[in-house]
């Protein structure tokens, strides 16, 4: 089974391809017990990347909000 590489990934409100931030585990943790109460509010909060970048998201312009495992061989995203 492949290591898992986790990553925050973001819909806009405006449309278009999702933006995708690839975490590490410790920072990807953090980051989803965050999410409903970003988006409920529409906070700014600052994501560390897996290569040592800063990211600061405005969550008043995300639809949805999820950290997903880009090492999933064939899914990506939310699955029913």
């Amino acid at each position: 089974m492949a290591d898992p590489k986790p990553a925050l990934v973001l819909h806009l409100s405006s449309g278009g391809e999702p933006l995708i931030f690839p975490l590490t585990a410790d920072e990807s943790a953090g980051v989803e017990e965050k999410i409903p109460d970003l988006l409920k509010h529409g906070g700014v909060h600052s994501v560390q990347t897996r290569d040592g970048n800063t990211v600061s998201v405005n969550f008043a312009h995300i639809a949805a909000a999820y950290v997903d495992d880009l090492s999933r061989k064939g899914k990506f995203g939310l699955s029913v």
